[in-house]
């Protein structure tokens, strides 16, 4: 059975940096033709991060261009999310998502 499991969330201050990781267990990453990192705030909706496609092609939500980027750790058949310059806003529940798979989340808080 095919497993995702996020890590690397955490509490951090405003105008740091994070690097979120989600391990796939049982098939290799690059046999999915999408993978993609959602996220939840407090009390809202689940929304779009990014988006890695096979091809090596990503999309970023507009909150999310120019700060975070999304890849592959070929080493740890994994897909991670480095997240720079933080603030209180990008405080949420993170998702990962490899094709139709959805793992649990890491909680990331930014807070001084």
């Amino acid at each position: 059975q095919v497993q995702l499991e996020e890590s690397g969330g955490g509490l951090v201050e405003p105008g740091g940096s994070m690097r979120l990781s989600c391990a796939a267990s049982g098939r290799s990453i690059f046999s999915f033709l999408t993978m993609a990192w959602f996220r939840q705030p407090p009390g809202q909706e689940r929304r779009l991060v990014a988006v890695l496609f096979s091809n090596g092609t990503t999309k970023y939500a507009d909150f999310a261009k120019g700060r975070f980027i999304i890849g592959r750790d070929n080493a740890d058949n994994a897909l991670y999310l480095q997240m720079n310059t933080l603030n209180p806003e990008d405080t949420a529940l993170y998702v990962c998502n490899m094709g139709n798979l959805l793992g649990k989340g890491t909680l990331v808080t930014v807070s001084s």
